[in-house]
């Protein structure tokens, strides 16, 4: 998502362009609009989703969050898609069959085009995950297709990206050869750094080839206009294999991270979606557009992470003490107050074949007791009352209401000696410095790529480009290692809850809260539907005019 995948950025600039205007690229260069942002063409469905923040790309094999995901889910389609309800159902694969002994799928694709009109091939798919893999791309995703056979092996250089478990018979028949069983890949499948890339539109336009213009995908629509930190235009792709069901004809993605702002957009009518609230106003909310709100849990993590690579945080002492002194109930019940449930560990409740209980040790020690003993454990660190540790913490947003939960988390830690300064930034500073370990204790969060436990726990494997604070443990990624190999769904699961406790006991990162979705989505939309992975894709909505005109003369 996340990955993590919950950033949530800022662009509330009102789009007036007409059709043929400028349109900006990826990269900053103008190229010429298609399409107009705004909805006044007379007969023409638009969407207007307030969408996370600004996608630093449109490429599946360099993007990394979900909300760049949004949008990449609504230009391409892998093997697998979501329906409405986040389940997978046939995509570019109309069917598949698999080998007794879970390790070898074939796929057929279906008989589709991509939107320039040229057929979309198993060579295609081959060609992208050949691709994602490749040292050279180096895509920070690159590790989630280490579940195909020489995965790893090929990302790492070791032997050519023809190696791979892939391959193409004919043009309408893919046959993956896997690592170990994967009984969740139908759902692995529909995540977007596995979906398929125009080898013939890459090769030609190398890097540039995610510009509007020519941005060339399988899905439901197609890129028209893209104005950095302004807004993102897609338009109904004609060539689209099931374009007759789809009946939104424009939807315009506006990044937005005031959430406050944003919430008076929608009552203008400016915004029909937005996929946050504004946490100060949930209770505004509640009395006066009840209707709006979408709240439900779904697999989010949200946590801290100390960079181990750092002094004092390679002290397990220290570790602890900062998991200590975090109190998660005040968190979500009076700080956040949306309905997240406080979090003592990494995998959300409710995941897939997964049994749970896994906690941090304290979890039913009382608050005044925990803060004693997180106390004594900086003291044997070294700090103390009058040697306080001073540190900076990095908060993945530049909007007022990011700073609520982080401004708690100062006051909470300074009970244990610690001074912490909050530094706020944009989506690629944050992640920028994530990737490069340069920080001390950073808030992160991880939305499920699919409903597995290994999404989480994956993020703690050494060399992991999501591993950001370098945490290192063999028996966590051996037990991790056996749970892949297990076919048996009991056993694997209790495999993977061992390897949670394992992190949890070495204080991996300091988990505050599992997530309730908190997405405003006016009545009028119709299709968008709650479900656990979080995942909307524009296909399957539709507006009820009638019903929108009427709420926006009110």
């Amino acid at each position: 998502m996340t990955r993590t995948t919950m950033l949530r950025a800022f662009c509330f600039a009102a789009c007036t362009a007409a059709l043929g205007a400028l349109a900006a690229c990826g990269d900053g260069t103008q190229t010429k609009g298609t399409a107009s942002s705004t909805r006044g063409t007379p007969g023409l469905v638009v969407l207007n989703n307030g969408n996370a923040a600004e996608p630093g790309t449109l490429d599946p094999h360099l993007a990394n969050g979900n909300w760049e995901n949004n949008i990449i889910g609504d230009l391409l389609m892998g093997l697998t898609t979501e329906n409405a309800k986040g389940e997978p159902v046939p995509g570019a694969a109309e069917r598949w069959e698999t080998s007794p002994d879970g390790l070898t799928w074939t796929f057929h694709l279906r008989d589709h085009q991509w939107s320039d009109g040229q057929p979309v091939t198993a060579g295609d798919f081959v060609f992208a995950w050949r691709r994602i893999l490749d040292p050279k791309t180096a895509g920070d995703y690159a590790y989630y297709l280490y579940l195909i056979k020489n995965g790893e092996a090929v990302n790492t250089g070791k032997i050519p990206g023809t190696e791979l478990g892939v391959s193409a018979p004919d043009d309408k028949t893919l046959v993956v050869t896997l690592q170990n069983p994967a009984p969740y890949l139908l759902e692995y499948l529909t995540h977007y750094t596995t979906f398929p890339v125009p080898r013939h539109v890459i090769e030609a336009k190398g890097e540039a080839w995610t510009r509007p213009g020519n941005y060339v995908g399988n899905g439901a629509y197609v890129l028209s206009e893209w104005v950095p930190n302004d807004h993102v235009t897609l338009d109904k792709n004609s060539k689209f294999y099931d374009a007759a069901n789809v009946k939104v004809d424009r939807v315009v993605y506006y990044p937005t991270i005031d959430y406050g702002a944003a919430l008076r957009r929608l009552r203008a009518g400016e915004l029909d979606i937005q996929d946050r609230l504004p946490q100060l106003e949930i209770d505004w909310l509640k009395a006066n557009m009840p209707e709006v709100l979408r709240i439900a849990p779904i697999l989010v993590t949200e946590y801290l992470v100390a960079n181990e690579g750092r002094k004092p945080f390679d002290d397990v002492r220290v570790r602890e003490a900062l998991n200590l002194a975090l109190d998660r109930e005040t968190l979500t019940s009076r700080v956040s107050r949306v309905g997240h449930i406080p979090g003592y560990g990494l995998v959300p409740p409710g995941t897939a074949n997964y049994p749970g209980g896994v906690a941090l040790s304290f979890k039913s020690m009382p608050q005044a007791d925990r803060i004693k003993r997180a106390q004594q454990l900086m003291q044997q660190a070294g700090f103390g009352p009058n040697k306080r540790l001073k540190t900076t913490l990095a908060i993945r947003s530049t909007a007022p209401d990011a700073l609520r939960v982080p401004a708690a988390i100062q006051a909470m830690w300074r009970e244990i000696y610690v001074d912490v300064e909050l530094v706020q930034s944009d989506a690629a500073v944050f992640y920028a410095k994530l990737r490069q370990k340069d920080f001390d204790i950073a808030v992160a969060g991880w939305q499920g790529d699919f409903n597995d436990a290994t999404t989480f726990l994956d993020l703690l494997r050494k060399g992991n480009a999501n591993n950001h604070g370098n945490y290192d443990n063999p028996k966590f990624d051996a037990l991790l290692n056996s749970a892949n190999t297990e076919s048996d769904l009991k056993k694997r699961g209790e495999m993977l809850a061992q390897a949670e406790q394992t992190a949890l006991n070495d204080y991996a990162v300091i988990p505050s809260f599992f997530w309730a979705s908190g997405e405003l989505v006016r009545p009028y939309v119709k299709g968008w539907e709650t479900n656990a992975s979080d995942v909307h894709r524009t296909r399957w909505m539709s507006i009820d005019e009638e019903a929108r005109a009427a709420t926006l003369r009110q």
